[in-house]
């Protein structure tokens, strides 16, 4: 199933996004958007041919360089996109010329870029114009890119040029010196080098043309070594220009230019790439995919934030981390924050542990930077960044420059009072140890992480002796509105947590690890008096809590503060802190995210102190509403879908859920051009797990207490803890499939007349259907010898309708959409070709379609979704004067009498039919294309549908009008009633031609007689 969103042109797909028109206005947001990776380098969406206004991008992990003001940012490399197309003199672009049709998409299953349109020149030249592209996740090092050229209307010459740019900027800065540049055998290559890191970049690039006679020039403009050709084109005769790119950097060999150059010259061609790419990407959504049924929107929209994540997860270096924005962007310079740890760790530990041990070993490589901040500031120990680059020193910025010439700057606090991240990341290093069980790691690097900020905490804290107190004054909380404050809850349990699972850790040292301990001891000059003042600062630091309401005061004096009613302030689009200035909103008992409830949620796993479910429903009644959580910041709606969870307030969890949800597909915080928002994304996959799975993690492993939200059918996930995977399948109103089927088996077997399995019995039943019915199309009632689901007295209480041909005619605009589909692949296919795909799934009805024609499964996979997109489109503008005659008359009289009614559609699509038809308020329960898994003739989906309906099989009729769909109902032991030709629906109790003029009385009149008939050994009825 598939949804639009209009004002950002989206249809969601299962697995691809599709962009169905340009808007120049959105192009920004939109590069953001479409960016790909592999965990090396992520390339933001730009076009290859380039755009004005563009912000075209391609980070490298770990690239760093000096920059005033911010200290260092992540480095825009050399433009590996850039090709040019010229057209009989006329160069595309799209702000030029017309755009007749326009398509791009994004493929998550392979992350890759496809944009296809038909452009017409300002000459009048007509052309089809498509490119792929793709960074391998088989090899990070290696970029593709793929252009099909195809004249629609003129016979004429194209020119190609394929470049790399070594003149990128990080908004008006240069940071790369060119060093030298040149040609080989396969290509070009180009060597730069960042201007203060020092850091050496070596890119080669080679391009092959297919379909057209042409010979390769290189022009070797400084800077901007290029590959170009000139070639005729005929009309309707594709050309294909393939571009392979590789890059190296001196961060991981000494010999860039010369790696680049040697893995140029026998790289494969691009089907040979493309297959090697989607085998690794099968590889890893077969641990980190996320399957939701129910809701298409989500289903699509959770992938597409767990896929930023993992192209942003460095698979081969344990020197970098996810900066705040990925690899998507400018937004904070590439600066990593603790949303790393806290936001997004949590995916990679349960699904990749191998990413997760090196994004947190990242953290052991800075500790020196680490330690030269707390040196800095006049502490012990090791002292995180607020924002980290490459070394762990701090980096951000002193002061925020506006934009106004005579405004004043503004002071980032964050970099000296911001400390909660001295905990956040022990918090991440010890979870991470809990869940694999990696003691390797541990003594290697997470016990030096946990016990040298431990240190920290005991020179930060400040002892009170008027209240025998450890206080810790002067900070920033996780509620970034409030810039000074004393004791902020937080803070302080995190660090008294951080100190008790030091002193654990070193506990196990000694015993596990002796020599390590040793070691570190002398190292960190960890001495027996340090720990015993830890122990001393456990038990005695502040926490403003009252422990008869559960109630934590935020920081101290914030009950003092003035209070705030947020509703007086909408409707708004921005957060609370300019509207009410920097200095006023410290006065209000406002929050920019979520404080105290974001440490009752880090608490909850382990149900530590102050952790309850009465302490959480009273902070949540409290924090709640104080709370801007819609423009404050992106961290925190998902943090409260899943405490809005917990809470059982399924409304309200569902909508903020919904709001990170869509934070980057719908912009609804207008800066999704700066990258996409990589802790929202973290916190989606939280909010899924943790939240709506209802995920604790036991002794024995993790455990599903489900609440799914509503219009949720099932939740499929798998997470790795300890040393295996464990698999779920979370269904709403719906026992285990493997369950299921035993039921069914038995309910069938133990039937007075079990369908029987046997062909013989099939064939004899087809034979005396066909010559008693001879294919007549009146409105009388044609009766089967069909297996009875109960031969005595049926007590039918419910009606299951297919879609398509039972209630509306959604059959002619799949035929129409496959139809589309066919005439551009060139295949004959007519309306008698259509009926064989009747009941018949997607994929099994494009096979029939293809017959024995080659195509590959991309291939397959890409014309699927193209037909669905198709039929998406057409039924958008259906509406009630759609349905069938009499299909509304009947539905009415059904309900009238008391009956249950449920759907049982294999479409994907049926609630949007379903809306658009206006019967949703007839409608009791759907089963749809997402339901289950096995189609029919597979009894699996209207056995769901009877689940749903609370009956039992016998209690159900089904009304079809494929033969797979009777197949199905009869091997689910319900009554079923066939529309259309006895040659198609034979096998039913009951065929009728339509719905028309047809009456429950009369129908159960029918249904009864057959019991009875059956009952008495007649067979048969001739009506």
């Amino acid at each position: 199933m598939q949804t639009k969103d209009r004002s950002r042109h989206f249809i969601y797909t299962d697995w691809i996004l599709i962009e169905t028109q340009f808007d120049p206005d959105q192009l920004q947001s939109k590069e953001t958007v479409f960016t790909i990776g592999n965990g090396y380098l992520g390339t933001r969406g730009s076009f290859e041919e380039g755009y004005p206004h563009s912000l075209p991008a391609t980070f490298i992990n770990g690239v760093y360089d000096d920059v005033p003001v911010v200290y260092t940012e992540l480095v825009n490399c050399p433009d590996w996109l850039p090709l040019i197309v010229i057209v009989n003199g006329d160069r595309f672009r799209l702000d030029q010329g017309e755009i007749l049709s326009y398509d791009r998409q994004l493929d998550l299953r392979q992350g890759l870029v496809i944009r296809a349109l038909r452009w017409r020149s300002p000459s009048g030249n007509t052309i089809d114009i498509s490119f792929e592209r793709f960074a391998s996740l088989a090899d990070p090092h290696v970029l593709v890119l793929r252009c099909h050229l195809t004249p629609v209307d003129f016979d004429g010459f194209i020119e190609i040029q394929a470049s790399i740019n070594g003149y990128p900027e990080n908004q008006g800065f240069n940071h790369w010196e060119g060093l030298d540049q040149g040609k080989t055998d396969q290509g070009i290559w180009l060597q730069r080098r960042t201007r203060h890191s020092r850091i050496e970049l070596g890119m080669g690039a080679k391009v092959t043309i297919l379909g057209a006679e042409a010979s390769l020039q290189v022009n070797t403009a400084p800077g901007y070594p290029t590959l170009s050709t000139t070639f005729l084109a005929k009309t309707q005769q594709t050309v294909t220009v393939e571009k392979l790119v590789t890059v190296f950097t001196s961060r991981e060999i000494d010999t860039p230019v010369s790696a680049a150059q040697e893995k140029l010259a026998h790289l494969p061609d691009y089907v040979t790439l493309q297959k090697a790419n989607q085998q690794a990407w099968d590889k890893v959504w077969q641990q980190s995919d996320i399957l939701i049924e129910g809701d298409s929107t989500a289903a699509f929209a959770v992938r597409y934030n767990v896929f930023q994540l993992l192209i942003a997860g460095a698979r081969h270096d344990d020197r970098v981390s996810i900066p705040a924005k990925t690899l998507s962007g400018f937004g904070y310079r590439g600066h990593i924050f603790w949303d790393t740890e806290i936001f997004m760790l949590p995916l990679f530990i349960f699904t990749q542990p191998a990413i997760a041990r090196n994004l947190l070993t990242y953290r052991w490589h800075t500790l020196p930077g680490a330690r030269r901040k707390a040196a800095h500031y006049g502490y012990k120990g090791a002292m995180f960044a607020w924002e980290s680059a490459d070394t762990g020193d701090e980096v951000t910025p002193r002061w925020a420059l506006g934009n106004d010439f005579y405004g004043e700057d503004v002071r980032i606090w964050c970099r000296d009072r911001e400390i909660h991240i001295n905990a956040d990341i022990p918090y991440a290093a010890w979870n991470y140890w809990q869940t694999t069980g990696d003691d390797e790691w541990m003594q290697k690097c997470g016990a030096e992480i946990i016990l040298d900020t431990a240190i920290f905490w005991a020179s930060r804290v400040e002892f009170n002796p008027e209240h025998q107190q450890y206080e810790i004054r002067g900070v920033i909380g996780v509620d970034e509105y409030h810039e000074l404050v004393h004791n902020n809850a937080f803070t302080n349990r995190m660090a008294q947590w951080h100190l008790e699972k030091a002193i654990a850790v070193y506990d196990w040292l000694v015993q596990k690890f002796p020599e390590r301990a040793r070691e570190l001891e002398e190292k960190l000059q960890l001495t027996v008096q340090e720990r015993t003042h830890w122990q001393d600062i456990i038990n005695k630091i502040l926490f403003l809590y009252d422990p008869s309401t559960q109630l934590i005061e935020q920081c101290e004096g914030f009950f003092q503060l003035e209070d705030i009613n947020l509703a007086d302030y909408e409707p708004r689009d921005r957060s609370m802190q300019p509207i009410l200035g920097i200095e006023k909103i410290n006065k209000y008992q406002v929050i920019k995210q979520p404080d105290i409830l974001m440490l009752l949620y880090l608490m909850r796993e382990s149900a530590n102190f102050p952790y309850s479910e009465k302490a959480l429903q009273a902070n949540w009644d409290y924090y709640a509403p104080r709370t801007d959580i819609t423009y404050g910041s992106s961290l925190g709606p998902a943090v409260h879908a899943i405490l809005a969870s917990d809470l059982g307030k399924s409304t309200e969890a569902y909508e903020v859920f919904l709001h990170a949800l869509m934070v980057d597909l719908e912009d609804n915080r207008g800066n999704t051009s700066d990258g996409i928002h990589g802790a929202s994304a973290g916190g989606i996959w939280q909010a899924v797990i943790f939240g709506f799975g209802g995920i604790q993690i036991t002794e024995n492993g993790p455990v599903a207490n489900p609440h799914l939200p509503d219009g949720w059918t099932r939740l499929k996930f798998k997470l790795h803890w300890g040393d295996k995977w464990h698999d779920f399948d979370l269904r709403k109103g719906q026992i285990p499939q493997d369950i299921t089927r035993q039921l069914e088996y038995l309910q069938l077997s133990l039937s007075p007349n079990p369908p029987s399995n046997e062909a013989g019995d099939r064939g004899q039943g087809a034979g005396g259907r066909g010559q008693g019915a001879g294919g007549r199309s009146d409105s009388s009632l044609s009766v089967s010898s069909s297996p009875i689901p109960n031969p005595q007295s049926p007590n039918i209480q419910g009606f299951i309708f297919d879609l398509d041909g039972v209630l509306t005619d959604t059959a002619e605009l799949h035929y129409l959409a496959w139809k589309k589909l066919a005439d551009e692949e060139g295949i004959p296919f007519n309306r008698q070709d259509n009926e064989a795909l009747r009941g018949v799934s997607r994929r099994a009805s494009l096979m029939l379609i293809l017959g024995d024609r080659p195509y590959s499964e991309a291939q397959i996979q890409e014309m699927m979704e193209r037909k669905n997109r198709y039929y998406v489109e057409l039924i958008q503008n259906m509406t009630s004067k759609d349905l069938l005659p009499g299909a509304i008359a009947f539905l009415d009289e059904l309900r009238q009498a008391g009956i249950k009614i449920g759907i049982g559609s294999a479409s994907k699509n049926a609630r949007t039919v379903i809306e658009r038809l206006g019967i949703a308020d007839k409608v009791d329960a759907i089963a749809d294309g997402y339901s289950v898994q096995q189609p029919k003739p597979a009894p699996d989906l209207f056995l769901y549908s009877a689940k749903q309906l609370g009956l039992e099989p016998a209690q159900s009729v089904v009304v079809e009008d494929a033969a797979a769909g009777i197949e199905a109902a009869l091997a689910a032991g319900m009554w079923a009633v066939g529309l259309g030709l006895v040659e198609r629906v034979g096998a039913a109790h009951v065929v009728l031609p339509s719905l028309e003029g047809i009456k429950w009385a009369d129908l159960r009149a029918k249904l009864s007689d057959i019991a009875r008939q059956k009952h008495s050994g007649n067979s048969k009825q001739n009506l």
